[in-house]
């Protein structure tokens, strides 16, 4: 390997004579492309492919009318303008080989590319950032044989004249996400093109097709990659014509059914892929086949897919040359065969989420290039003593994650010199973290999991020393002590949460330029201020400092340092001041929650830039303002909570459109805002209208799991719930000074389950419109001046499990049946014109009448929190939609591991298997 800058007056442009140049795979050190270059008049072969070469390619390139082969690809940091490659396509008229890959090409028209000769036999631009539509007339390049423009932005569908290249044998055009394929379009393609070996369509919009068409595919394919395709429905059932086919990946698809008997004959098969097909399912006896027959199998990869039925021990069969099993969250059940965890050439081990999967991980004969290894949430047994770990030398990657460890020693872990990944996450482990796990070897750890453990005492130093720490989550553990400094500015995730730690937040944190995710919450002892030097910290997603005895005022910059903040969380402190008025245009902070501090002065109108906000917590502070207007539009508000402040005036109702239209709690209470109900508003909460019964799952099961936390008063009790539903409707308007009635119109809010108007100046009728309120739950309308009755239909709020009227001034019989007959005097007490059982007092000459016919369908009898009380429900992090975006770190790193990380593991795997110079072919990368 050549290493150095190559400089223009290099004695290698003396030689004007050379025809073939071969410079690729050296280290040019971010050298430009010499202009010199062009002076090669007579040169046909050019490549210059992985030489870190930087800069834009020369025009003078241009110039090498003879050429017949030109190689620039993998160099990452070379750029080629639009000009100069109009230049290059229109002179280089003898050009064959075209391979541009990672340059990038972001400026050029991919219709330029219809520029090249027809004579083209290999282009390949893969990754050149190439946007716009697919050429239409690709048909023009009749010899073409290998075409690879995967991972671009190209869009449109796939042209019809894609059929005329029938001299293809290589075809990729994955990783285009906007790409989509018709029908009759693949159907004449696959006919059309007899000579095709490889086919790679990942990404690529195929929902339209039907996976039996995949059929008319040459028999002579040796590689088909359609993952992400969206492809839907059975797989084909005689994938067996297929008997050269070598690499079959059709992850993440809607594949159903099982997987055909057929697939024993595809005997040349090295890697199958059929990952994250949830509803596919292997029948015991064709898995059996396939797994005895598949003898050339490297790679297996069925994660995700349902392996319910089938018996772990049918697995012994595998071959022996496998280097790649994945098998996560299959639902395997019963006892993994030893003999896989000991086959010679075994690199990737992926047996994670299989709570049923039981077995012994064995401490000796173990393959000695293990790369990774994954048994969180199995039981299958470690030992992590000497014997295990000296047979764990090339061990990267190691995830035991709530795993059956029977006896460890943490101290030797020192020992894995390689590991960039460790995960030792809910073990229950006690005691110290043991310093001499650092011992100066971890030098390459990038990740580190110790959360949901009882370790104590302080955090050892050497953490802190890591050099290429990146991932740091030690959240809820019995840590005690400072957080020390960092000694060095790796860092993207930290979260040390839930644990005992004191003092204040080291200045070395404010340095971690990459920082996505800052997680403090809930130590107590952390005190001081929030120093103005985190405002440096502009990759920052994710600020969650609640729960703290953190002083000061908030730093006005917090406002506007970060285009990417998605969250921040000061909520339990004893922050003063003011809240910043430097919210800009085009933030992104969905989740804002300052509740509990001392905060005082009024509501920052700049708030209303946040125009993605969907949680504001401003409860518990001291802040005197009118009614906030302004924050009715703001589009995606779902829970707003201005409770405990000094507020006052009236509160008039909607001045926009659509006002507060996807809020789901509403609490306003305990200030002193007076005048009539906002009965505008009840016209306008539309997500208090609607009860959804197709309600989504979101668990520890999911990718993602938020940790937000909201305090509320919860059927008269005041809670703070942990983890807050997205089922939830809320309207809290109590401890004010509202006169006047109930309005008819909040019997619109038919999603309500709880609706507290308590401790107001409310007069006359409890209107019988509180009947369409089927999803109640609690119902607070203790200490007004309501009179009457008690509506006979309320009988029929079955799912009421908190009723408060007292104090008030009703008369008459209390309804009985249904819920009625479950509450007890203290709901009615101080009505003295109350009678019925339930306050044993008999009504004289005024019998309750019988219950009116009910209005709507009985529900099934359930509530929200909790377990016992059924309610299928959303668990929600920060706000409804942000569930699907936030911070890389704070989604991972508590749950179970999502899909992506497992692709982001297959992807080191990939490039450590295949991405090396022994493959890069004449034709450029070809990507298995």
């Amino acid at each position: 390997m050549l290493y150095g800058t190559l400089l223009p007056n290099n004695s290698l442009f003396s030689l004007h004579h050379l025809q073939h140049l071969n410079l690729s795979f050296n280290d040019f050190n971010s050298s430009h492309i010499s202009s010199r270059f062009g002076q090669f008049f007579n040169l046909t072969h050019l490549n210059l492919s992985g030489s870190d070469l930087a800069g834009q390619v020369p025009s003078e390139i241009s110039h090498l009318s003879k050429m017949v082969s030109l190689d620039l690809s993998w160099n990452y940091d070379l750029s080629l303008e639009p000009l100069c490659f109009d230049k290059l396509v229109r002179n280089l008229t003898k050009l064959r080989e075209l391979h541009l890959s990672w340059v990038n090409m972001s400026l050029v028209v991919p219709d330029s590319l219809m520029n090249l000769s027809s004579s083209l036999s290999s282009l390949e631009v893969l990754e050149c950032g190439l946007q716009g539509k697919l050429p239409s007339s690709m048909g023009k390049f009749k010899h073409l044989q290998y075409l690879d423009l995967g991972g671009n932005n190209l869009t449109s569908p796939i042209p019809y004249d894609f059929e005329q290249l029938t001299e293809l044998v290589s075809l990729d055009l994955s990783g285009n996400g906007y790409l989509s394929l018709e029908p009759i379009s693949f159907d004449k393609l696959v006919r059309n093109l007899t000579k095709l070996r490889e086919l790679d369509l990942s990404s690529v919009d195929m929902s339209l097709l039907v996976p039996d068409s995949l059929m008319n595919l040459s028999s002579s394919l040796s590689s088909l990659k359609l993952i992400d395709c969206r492809l839907q429905g059975k797989l084909p059932s005689l994938m067996g014509k297929f008997k050269h086919l070598q690499y079959l990946r059709l992850r993440g698809n809607n594949l159903t059914g099982s997987i055909p008997c057929d697939f024993e004959q595809l005997k040349e098969l090295v890697s199958l892929d059929l990952s994250e097909n949830f509803y596919l399912s292997p029948e015991p006896i064709c898995f059996d086949k396939l797994v005895r027959n598949l003898t050339k199998l490297s790679e297996l990869n069925l994660a995700s897919v349902n392996m319910s039925l089938v018996a772990p021990n049918s697995l012994t069969n595998l071959s022996s040359s496998l280097s790649f099993l994945s098998l996560s969250n299959c639902g395997l059940q019963g006892k993994f065969p030893g003999n896989i965890f000991l086959l010679p050439n075994l690199e990737f081990l992926y047996l994670s989420q299989n709570k049923g999967l039981t077995g012994s991980f064995p401490s000796s004969n173990l393959s000695n290039v293990l790369f990774l290894l994954g048994l969180s949430n199995t039981r299958i047994s470690v030992y992590l003593e000497n014997d295990l770990i000296s047979n764990l030398k090339s061990l990267e990657y190691m995830s035991l994650r709530n795993c059956n460890i029977i006896r460890s020693d943490l101290a030797l872990l020192g020992n894995l010199t390689q590991l960039t990944y460790l995960d030792l996450s809910s073990n229950n482990f006690i005691g110290e973290i043991p310093s001499s796990i650092g011992n100066n070897t971890f030098s390459n750890l990038k990740y580190l999991l110790l959360f949901d453990n009882l370790f104590n005492g302080t955090i050892p130093s050497f953490l802190f020393a890591l050099p290429s720490l990146q991932f740091l989550n030690l959240h809820n553990n019995n840590l005690i002590g400072n957080i020390s400094e960092f000694q060095h500015d790796s860092l993207v995730y930290l979260d040390l949460s839930n644990n005992h730690l004191h003092g204040t937040i080291p200045s070395s944190i404010f340095k971690q330029e990459n920082l996505e995710a800052l997680i403090l919450v809930s130590n107590s002892k952390l005190t001081g201020e929030i120093s103005s030097s985190i405002c440096k910290l502009r990759s920052l997603e994710v600020l969650d400092l609640s729960d703290n005895s953190l002083n000061g005022s908030i730093p006005l910059c917090l406002g506007n340092f970060s285009s990417k903040l998605s969250v921040l969380h000061l909520a339990m402190n004893n922050l003063q001041g003011t809240i910043p008025s430097t919210f800009s245009k085009g933030n992104s902070l969905e989740y804002l929650d300052l509740n509990g501090n001392e905060l005082e002065g009024e509501i920052s109108p700049s708030i209303i830039n946040c125009t993605m906000l969907e949680v504001l917590d401003l409860g518990n502070n001291k802040i005197e303002d009118t009614f906030p207007y302004f924050l009715e539009t703001l589009p995606e508000l779902q829970i707003l909570i201005l409770k405990f402040n000094n507020l006052q005036g009236f509160v008039k109702g909607p001045t926009a459109d659509n006002s507060f239209f996807k809020l789901w709690i509403f609490d306003i209470s305990n200030n002193n805002f007076s005048g009539p109900l906002p009965t505008g508003y009840f016209n306008t909460l539309e997500a208090m209208m609607i009860s959804d019964q197709n309600m989504i799952y979101l668990n520890t099961t999911n990718d993602i799991v938020c940790v937000h936390s909201i305090e509320m008063t919860w059927k008269g009790v005041e809670i703070k719930f942990p983890k807050i539903r997205s089922t939830i409707r809320v309207l809290d308007l109590s401890n004010n000074s509202f006169t006047g009635e109930i309005p008819k119109v909040i019997g619109k809010l038919k999603a309500l389950q709880q609706l507290n108007l308590s401790h107001n100046f409310l007069t006359g009728h409890i209107q019988s419109s509180l009947e369409n309120l089927t999803n109640l739950e609690s119902l607070d309308l203790y200490s007004n001046l309501l009179t009457g009755r008690i509506p006979m239909q309320m009988a029929y709020l079955t799912f009421l499990a908190t009723l408060n009227l007292s104090h008030n001034q009703l008369e008459g019989p209390i309804p009985s049946g249904e819920q009625f007959n479950t509450f007890d005097a203290r709901s009615f007490e101080g009505n003295s014109g109350l009678c019925g059982f339930q306050v044993l007092k008999e009504c004289y000459g005024d019998e309750a009448p019988s219950l009116p016919p009910s209005s709507f369908n009985e529900g099934d009898d359930s509530t929200l929190f909790g377990e016992g009380f059924g309610w299928k429900a959303v668990t929600i992090g920060y706000g409804c939609g942000f569930l699907f975006g936030v911070a890389t770190g704070y989604v991972v790193f508590r749950t179970n591991k999502p899909s992506w990380l497992l692709r982001m593991v297959e992807d080191i795997w990939n490039l450590k298997s295949k991405n090396t110079k022994k493959n890069f072919r004449r034709y450029g990368a070809r990507r298995n």
